[in-house]
């Protein structure tokens, strides 16, 4: 995976003028240690590169002092500064508490991963200059796995800080990424490195030897990922197990020999019929070279003429005398360089070749991600290559990769963590008839991701903080810190309190996939989740009078039963408050409970923040809406006499919208107050909407302007990460949501107000540490408040974020009540577009039962025609109700996916006179 690997052997056939050096690599000869004197500089060379406890042999501190010249280079000619050494001051840290990003690789090659991860996860991106600076432990419970500690490592912050630092105690890696081959320099050790550890890996000289492999990479290309490659011939002497049998692709034809002699009958009648074939299309030249391992990094090749057969048949002969088991020789078409004329040009000069140089990604899911492509230009007659050209301003390829990786064992892949988290793949233009076609050459990793590293270089001096979406090792950065997060909290015991319903039914499949072990608490003692968990523990949390009673009480149960909890959290709105005075219990790290309680009720989360004024502006109260609490009938005719009209009546404790409605003036309200303290007494007139807590109610003042959603991630009262989305228009008087769009279509000041007033707000509140859902209204005053839920946004919030973003709130929460700060990117970038509708009994009862029944449904998802978040089981109707489901479309465009969730919803029934779809998207124009 690293481009700066050591050269492998050349073979020694003589051949003439045409032989042409093909793979690349930064220096030649076979003394084994690195070129003197490569970089003149002005930076300090009395650094501490020593590593106590490990001292390396005169060769691998040439090595090091190379790699770390390289690194200096490297900065100054980005315009970033030297890097500081305070390594005689060794950092101390929270070992296994924190993520730790470690590459053991070229600074030139990695050089755009560590800057991007410095600014994403500050401090946590590792650069390791000597396989010294690493060591290797066996993994507590895990027989035959190791944990990886760095010692001593470049760290990179943002700004293009870097500095070079000690960890006592070392660091335990998160993520490992290492540079591997064969040859002079840590190949070998990079490789015995990153086998079997607990840790995420990127690489393995397992998996490198397979990608490496031309061969078995082109037919996997060809037949998995429908990529064209070059027409190919290949002599392949006792093939690998995943090339032996299956389909031929066209234009790639394999013979398998018993041996290497005696094969001149053979070998002249297959490169006879390959020259003269028409899979070779207009090619005018072939090229033999060697294929396999022992072949990467640099080799020659020959280039000859298509129409003459004796030297390629010479030259194949000769090379199968060098070859070893599961390798080949390739004879393969020379792409023609695509002409480009232009009308009234001069004469043309030699013709030009295009190499295209993509990168792709492993982003959520497992799905690859084109994450750059760039272009080399030059001289049709010459090889192009990487390092011999400069960068100019394709998913098929990792997708096939991924389906490999897929069928094989933990051992082929060198470790049970070990995946390919991103590609290179090299592209020629060529033409095809009468169509330009690229057409895969090979696979890498380093040589790709450096060339658009030097591409994002060569204008960063004159734009200085390259945007997050340009920088093309974004999508990988965020795959690393996605990975830490699994890490870090694979095997952790969690203690949740309230299963919830059927929209909670995502939190088990989730826990297994991450790994936690969960311990629930649960009023139902027959629900589902009882089966799913490791303990179950069964008592009656909706009496919410009785919190602190029973906060003690489950304590001295956790307590008697043993259970060692590294957390304990809730998602459901009922047990927030119980879990937080539990948490305080057991001293579990939580949001303090008057902090809860304060979100919890409605009223006073509003009147909180009115009185919060002064410094530091803007205040929470610039946000805050006048509103009065409402207990008794008296206090309806004391509110509307404080409160403006038209308001907003809502019981406090509420949830879901249920029992929010839109009064004009006093008469309404004491109708609508009656209504409610007739209908909703108590948790068995509808369960999970919070009343247990009692049917208080209050009114707030009707605010105008667009409604939206913040999803935040708070640790220590910092801002970690906030998802912004967009909510139609509701069917008043009510308030049921009714379509919903991410990510938001505001302008981005916009989206910072409400950000920042949801953020503002939360503080205002003493949350601190947690993941909450802000709902608010953005007018033409700036953003108000409507509530704070202090939980993990509900409906199909969790599931859009995971599916846009790739950032999980669950996995978020559940790192948070650890203790840990979530490994999250700085700055997510949406993968496309979401817009739903919801579903409402009331509306679509008809449809629901037939058009668009939950079995329909479930069959448009699963065939990537929709996005359904279900969110109720029974089609009963009532007048306090929640929505259904969820509905949503994808597209690149928010028009886009409007456009298909309108004809969706048209053609299933769910759009009519009566709920108007059309209308209830017309805010996401």
């Amino acid at each position: 995976m690293l481009s700066l690997d050591p050269l492998g052997p050349e073979w020694d056939c003589p051949l003439g003028s045409k032989d042409l050096e093909e793979e690349e690599g930064p220096w030649g000869g076979g003394s084994g240690l690195p070129p003197p004197g490569c970089f003149p500089g002005s930076w300090r060379h009395d650094v501490g590169l020593d590593c106590k406890g490990a001292p390396e042999g005169a060769d691998a501190q040439a090595w090091t002092v190379y790699y770390y010249s390289l690194l200096q280079s490297c900065l100054q000619q980005a315009g970033l500064p030297e890097t500081q050494d305070r390594s005689q001051v060794p950092r101390t840290g929270c070992p296994g508490a924190e993520v730790t990003l470690c590459i053991l690789g070229s600074p030139s090659t990695f050089l755009s991963v560590l800057l991007e991860a410095g600014v994403q996860s500050p401090g946590n991106m590792l650069l390791c200059l000597s396989p010294a600076w690493l060591t290797k432990v066996p993994a507590p419970g895990q027989p035959g796995e190791a944990a990886l500690l760095v010692s001593k490592a470049v760290s990179f912050h943002p700004g293009g800080l870097t500095f070079l630092d000690d960890f006592v105690p070392p660091r335990r890696a998160t993520y490992f990424l290492a540079g591997l081959g064969l040859g002079p320099g840590w190949g070998r050790e990079a490789a015995e490195l990153a086998r079997d550890l607990t840790c995420p890996t990127g690489a393995s000289a397992e998996l490198a030897r397979l990608l490496e492999d031309r061969l078995l990479t082109r037919r996997l290309l060809a037949q998995q990922g429908n990529v064209a490659v070059p027409a190919t011939l290949a002599f392949t002497y006792k093939p690998p197990a995943l090339l032996r049998g299956g389909d031929t692709s066209p234009g790639l034809r394999m013979v398998e020999l018993n041996g290497k002699e005696g094969q001149e009958t053979l070998v002249k009648e297959e490169v006879g019929a390959f020259l003269h074939s028409e899979a070779l299309g207009d090619a005018l030249q072939v090229a033999v070279k060697l294929s396999g391992w022992r072949w990467r990094g640099r080799q020659a090749l020959r280039l000859y003429p298509r129409a003459e057969q004796d030297p390629v048949v010479d030259t194949v002969l000769a090379l199968l005398e060098k070859l070893e088991e599961e390798e080949s020789v390739l004879v393969e078409a020379v792409c023609p360089p695509a002409r480009l004329p232009f009308p009234g040009s001069p004469p043309p000069g030699p013709e030009l070749a295009l190499r295209i140089c993509a990168v792709v990604c492993r982003t959520q899911g497992d799905r690859p991600l084109l994450s750059k492509v760039v272009c080399s230009v030059g001289r049709g007659d010459r090889l192009l290559r990487h390092q011999s050209s400069l960068p100019r301003t394709l998913e098929a390829a990792l997708a096939a990769v991924l389906t490999l990786e897929a069928g094989l064992s933990a051992e082929q892949r060198g470790g049970r963590q070990v995946r390919t988290d991103f590609l290179g793949v090299d592209f020629a233009l060529t033409v095809a008839g009468r169509a330009l076609t690229p057409v895969a050459l090979a696979l890498n990793g380093g040589l790709c991701l450096e060339a658009c590293g030097a591409l994002e270089g060569l204008w960063a001096a004159q734009r200085p903080g390259l945007a997050a979406e340009e920088a093309a090792a974004a999508p990988l950065v965020e795959t690393m810190l996605r990975r830490s997060a699994r890490c870090l909290m694979e095997g952790k015991q969690l203690l949740l309190l309230g299963a919830g319903g059927v929209s909670k039914k995502f939190v088990w499949e989730a826990a297994r996939d991450y790994g936690l072990k969960l311990h629930l608490v649960e009023s139902d003692p027959n629900h589902f989740a009882s089966q799913l968990v490791q303990t179950f523990i069964h008592f009656d949390v909706t009496e919410h009078r009785r919190d602190e009673e029973n906060a003690r009480a489950l304590a001295e149960l956790v307590r008697a039963r043993g259970l060692q909890l590294d957390g304990c959290f809730s998602y459901w709105d009922d047990c927030l408050v119980l879990t937080a005075l539990l948490c305080q219990e057991l001293g579990l790290p939580c949001s303090p409970p008057a902090a809860m309680r304060l979100a919890k009720q409605k009223s006073r989360t509003q009147l909180h923040l009115l009185c919060r004024r002064g410094p530091p502006w803007p205040a929470p109260s610039l946000y805050a809406v006048p509103c009065c609490p409402l207990e008794s009938e008296a206090d309806v005719d004391r509110a509307v006499r404080q409160v403006p009209l038209p308001g907003v009546m809502k019981l406090e404790f509420g949830a879901g919208a249920v029992g929010v409605r839109l009064v004009k003036d006093a008469s309404q309200c004491r109708e609508h107050f009656s209504r409610i303290a007739r209908d909703l007494q108590g948790e068995a007139d509808h369960p999970g909407i919070g009343l247990g807590w009692g049917n208080a109610m209050l009114l707030m003042e009707f605010i105008e302007g667009t409604e939206h959603d913040v999803d935040l991630v708070l640790f220590g009262g910092r801002l970690l990460a906030a998802f912004v989305s967009d909510n139609g228009p509701t069917r008043l008087p009510g308030f049921t949501e009714t379509a919903a769009c991410m990510p938001t279509g505001l302008a981005p000041e916009q989206e910072a107000q409400l950000v920042q007033a949801a953020f503002r707000c939360c503080l205002g509140c003493g949350l601190l540490d947690g993941v909450f859902n802000v709902e608010l209204k953005l007018t033409g005053a700036g953003p108000r408040l409507i509530e704070i839920n202090p939980r993990m946004g509900g409906f199909y919030l969790r599931d859009w974020i995971l599916e846009l973003y790739g950032v999980d709130l669950l996995l978020a929460a559940a790192m948070v009540a650890c203790g840990l700060r979530p490994a999250l990117p700085a700055h997510p970038r949406a993968r496309g577009h979401l817009v739903g509708v919801m579903c409402l009994v009331s509306q679509h009862l008809k449809a629901l039962s037939s058009t668009a029944s939950p079995e329909t449904l479930q069959a448009l998802h699963d065939q990537g025609l929709l996005r359904l978040n279900l969110l109720e089981e029974a089609l009963v109707p009532g007048e306090y109700e929640e929505p259904y489901c969820s509905v949503a479309c994808a597209g690149s465009s928010p028009a886009e996916a409007r456009h298909r969730l309108l004809g969706l919803c048209q053609g299933l029934g769910i759009d009519g006179p009566h709920y108007p779809v059309a209308y209830f998207l017309s805010h996401f124009k």
